[in-house]
């Protein structure tokens, strides 16, 4: 059976190579077309919408950038729910509201069909190289289902929950990572301006007690002053505008995330959305009048 996947963009273009790597036959929709021709070269097939992809494929993927997409390569003209059937599975792993997740599940539903909101971590790297965290809600039948498929791009697929308990999880680590990412700019800028060597320091907290994720992969790229997107501020942005209002509707106060969302707005007004969510670091330098890496 052929598997679908909707969405080609810097995260979804590696997750549906490894699943052609991996010997599934793939059917890819993007909205621009040329960016489904380096899976076609590959071997998947194109589709021609979304609905196409459904009526073609039992298991459909949707990798897109927000709530808004999500909507309209669901319900939108020549939608997947023009094609979903009792045998459909939709696997949403894009980054999107939970309540507008737990609406399109409904809607899913109502025609037979099934949801898993699976979105995932690890940047372009980890979809390149197949070693993504999936944090997935819904049913788990579901999940048992698209296993061999979400094998071929996770290495750490958990069950967190029912449908919307994915993307709530999502929130909870994109909040650890931008709080980690202002931890690493922080200490790097102190680091430069008392004289230390850089990429040493690095070395010498990144396995202890300080390390993280964010300090180990990006705190190189920082240094090199190497701005290249594993994931954009202006897409990181969009999941700290989730989170904020998920946390305003729990009245939980987020004020480590709120700090880093108004840094990354100064710096998507000075034009740099399109770079890497590192370059949060930018913020500071201005503040500190210290360029990391000079």
């Amino acid at each position: 059976m052929s598997v679908g996947f909707i969405g080609l963009g810097i995260m979804g273009s590696g997750m549906a190579a490894n699943l052609v790597a991996n010997g599934h036959d793939l059917v890819v929709w993007n909205r621009t077309d040329s960016r489904m021709e380096p899976l076609v070269d590959q071997g998947a097939q194109p589709a021609k919408s979304p609905a196409d992809v459904a009526a073609r494929c039992d298991v459909v993927m949707i990798c897109v950038s927000d709530t808004p997409d999500v909507g309209a390569v669901v319900e939108g003209a020549d939608g997947v729910i023009e094609a979903v059937g009792t045998e459909s599975l939709i696997v949403d792993h894009s980054t999107v509201s939970p309540s507008a997740t737990v609406r399109l599940a409904g809607r899913v539903a109502a025609k037979g069909g099934s949801w898993l909101d699976a979105p995932v971590s690890g940047g372009s790297e980890g979809a390149a190289n197949g070693t993504l965290s999936i944090m997935v809600g819904g049913e788990a039948k579901d999940l048992e289902r698209a296993m061999p498929y979400l094998d071929a791009y996770g290495t750490t697929i958990t069950h967190v929950g029912p449908t919307g308990a994915g993307q709530q999880v999502k929130i909870v680590n994109q909040i650890l990572v931008v709080v980690n990412q202002l931890a690493a700019s922080e200490a790097l800028l102190f680091a430069q301006q008392a004289g230390l060597d850089l990429a040493t320091t690095i070395n010498a907290v990144k396995d202890g007690a300080a390390g993280s994720w964010m300090l180990a992969n990006r705190g190189p790229q920082m240094i090199k002053r190497d701005w290249r997107p594993g994931f954009s501020i202006d897409l990181q942005q969009k999941d700290l505008r989730l989170a904020l209002e998920a946390a305003d509707q729990l009245g939980v106060p987020l004020p480590g995330t709120a700090l880093v969302f108004q840094l990354y707005r100064a710096l998507q007004n000075q034009g740099l959305g399109a770079e890497g969510n590192h370059a949060l670091v930018k913020a500071l330098e201005e503040l500190a009048n210290i360029t990391l890496g000079d």
